[in-house]
């Protein structure tokens, strides 16, 4: 039953791995991976990408956004999750899930049409508001003042409720006898939701940041590529949208696997760091 996931994982997740040899090389197209010289010196296309007058904003950039995403995302999915759970009629609670999960679904094209149609300076029905009754607009899509917020936001609305399934998932594993327990001892809703709920799903939790903190220098290549613009480069530029530009639209496949061996390494250092740090509260991965 195990083999056709061995399968997989290993042709398309340590298979591709072996390409990582492509960052210590000058590849080319024609000579192929084998035929590519070795790059002189062998850290040639790290202090390539170290060197250039992007790297600080690019890296910047990228920190900031994954940050914000793991701050502002994970408290709603469990906060709508304990919401949801407290929730005794059955189909309102269905209903409500649904209607909030469908979101994540959604390719980052529709969304950025809805946003364009809320918010774009000329024709959003936002800003033909503001214009209308107050005689100004904003320019929420490409001013450098509103677009991280605008990327947050449409993350957020997006996912809260997927995310919100697995802490549900997760509240279905605590033992109800804990909420017997609580209730006898004088506990309300708020009590027992603070000293039986969260600490019954802290291991999902713990699970659930650990694996993003080992994505944070990915930062959502989909939605930032779709939806920024040269006039907000200075806040939405990141490590995956410079490596697209540079290295890929160039044909400069060297640079583009030294920036994601370099991602890669940092992740798999936060991760460890992370998991070492969770066992302090009974939790981690491994």
């Amino acid at each position: 039953m195990l083999l056709p996931g061995l399968i997989y994982y290993a042709t398309y997740k340590y298979g591709p791995m072996f390409g990582a040899i492509v960052a210590f090389k000058d590849y080319n197209l024609v000579q192929g991976l084998w035929g590519s010289d070795w790059a002189n010196p062998w850290y040639k296309h790290f202090k390539y990408f170290y060197d250039s007058p992007y790297f600080t904003t690019v890296l910047a950039n990228t920190l900031l956004i994954s940050i914000y995403k793991l701050l502002w995302g994970m408290p709603p999915g469990i906060i709508f999750a304990v919401l949801l759970n407290e929730i005794r009629l059955l189909p309102f609670k269905r209903a409500v899930q649904t209607i909030t999960y469908l979101p994540h679904f959604l390719s980052w094209v529709i969304v950025y049409g809805m946003l364009l149609i809320m918010m774009s300076e000329t024709t959003g029905l936002i800003n033909v508001w503001l214009k209308e009754n107050f005689n100004f607009v904003i320019p929420f899509l490409t001013s450098t003042d509103w677009f991280r917020s605008i990327l947050i936001g449409s993350e957020l609305w997006k996912e809260f409720g997927w995310n919100a399934i697995i802490y549900l998932a997760a509240m279905t594993s605590v033992d109800p006898t804990l909420y017997e327990a609580a209730r006898v001892d004088g506990a309300g809703r708020l009590r027992c939701i603070w000293h039986v709920t969260l600490p019954g799903i802290r291991n999902v939790i713990i699970l659930l940041f650990i694996i993003k903190l080992g994505h944070i220098l990915d930062a959502g290549f989909d939605q930032i590529y779709i939806m920024y613009n040269i006039q907000v480069y200075e806040v939405s530029d990141i490590l995956d949208t410079y490596t697209f530009r540079t290295g890929l639209e160039q044909f400069n496949f060297s640079l583009a696997s030294a920036v994601g061996l370099f991602k890669s390494v940092i992740g798999l250092v936060l991760v460890v760091g992370a998991n070492r740090l969770a066992k302090r509260w009974e939790g981690g991965i491994w």
